[in-house]
């Protein structure tokens, strides 16, 4: 399972890393927007993979609403999709605020992928300092041609006396190369069967279905280190601009809670069940460090000047915010658990798992 998450894992930076806006290239030629803009251009373009992580985050919790015995355990590993819809693989760059610094080199075409849109030409936009003057142009990166957001879980849960149950997910720091960056993730859940307390543990096993409510936080970090030098043949605007640009880094978080109302039976080894809830996720991505960033040019050869910006793209957002709903099922084969599931949200996904464990 290990060895599974890590591939997961991969993939995920891959979104960022490879062809996408957080790369060398990509980054360098995205901050020439200067802060402001570079931080909605940046926004819009990740927009899908800021939502499709956090309803990630938010699923796989639980495929059940029986609480396990005291002292009994599982471990599994589940991965979710976020199924992209169309009108999230494209924006409209007229559209997001942008400042009168940056215009698009043809009006006629406004209209850019997101990371999920497809892989076709991506507008140009030209960069104008504040005297009307052309400084800059830099073309947007290209969609992926994406489907879905993957999203990994790997996580223990363990049963605790008067039907609680304490599920952990963690994932310490793995790093993967200059490349690739660095991963990890925390979380932790609990989950109250209700039946039992309120009839009883000999009337609950009559009862047709059984109820439980749940809640879950987790939160996963990013980070990969970064080389945008001065653009070739600029120079400093002044003497204090600074220099150093050797503290570059992408430093990501990514956080989701998940509140539901779960209703199962066990028919032998085979539980269905259907979920409803609440769940929200946020964004925190900052590019720290210095960065150049050409703003205007001067003398006869009209040469180009560059402004050192300390940490000049910072997103922090709510991506999810709504209802939820999920059917799925749990197959226990022996000590081999088998956990499928879909669900209807902001992005409707699906989930599938696998787990071994002790008891009920």
């Amino acid at each position: 399972m290990g060895k599974q998450l890590f591939r997961s894992s991969i993939f995920i930076l891959f979104l960022f890393s490879s062809n996408s806006v957080f790369s060398q290239g990509k980054v360098s030629g995205l901050i020439k927007a200067g802060p402001g803009d570079a931080t909605k251009l940046t926004q819009a373009y990740l927009n899908p993979l800021f939502k499709g992580l956090g309803i990630g985050l938010n699923s796989g919790w639980n495929n059940t609403a029986e609480s396990k015995n005291t002292a009994r355990f599982e471990f599994r590993f589940g991965l979710t999709g976020a199924l992209i819809p169309q009108e999230d693989k494209f924006f409209d760059v007229t559209k997001i605020g942008l400042s009168n610094h940056i215009r698009p080199a043809n009006n006629s075409s406004p209209l850019a992928p997101t990371m999920a849109g497809n892989k076709t030409s991506a507008p140009q936009l030209d960069v104008f300092d504040d005297n009307n003057q052309k400084i800059e142009s830099f073309t947007l990166p290209q969609g992926q041609n994406l489907p879905l957001i993957p999203a990994p879980q790997l996580q223990g849960t363990v049963g605790l006396p008067n039907g609680i149950d304490i599920t952990l997910r963690a994932v310490p720091k793995v790093s993967l190369g200059n490349d690739f960056g660095s991963l990890s993730m925390l979380g932790a859940g609990i989950k109250l069967e209700i039946l039992p307390l309120i009839i009883g543990k000999t009337l609950d096993k009559i009862s047709p279905v059984d109820i439980a409510v749940a809640v879950g936080f987790s939160q996963l970090n990013y980070q990969l280190p970064l080389d945008v030098r001065a653009p070739e043949g600029s120079v400093p605007k002044d003497a204090e601009q600074n220099q150093d640009f050797n503290n570059q880094m992408i430093d990501a978080k990514f956080s989701g809670i998940n509140a539901e109302l779960i209703l199962s039976k066990k028919l032998l080894f085979f539980t269905p069940f259907i979920s409803a809830g609440y769940n929200t996720s946020q964004t925190n991505a900052k590019l720290k460090g210095n960065y150049p960033i050409v703003t205007g040019a001067t003398g006869f050869v009209g040469q180009r000047t560059y402004t050192t910006f300390t940490n000049p793209v910072d997103i922090n957002q709510n991506d999810v915010s709504g209802f939820r709903g999920n059917i799925g099922f749990q197959l226990n084969i022996a000590v081999l658990r088998i956990y499928s599931s879909y669900t209807v949200g902001d992005y409707n996904a699906f989930n599938f798992g696998l787990g071994v464990g002790l008891g009920k």
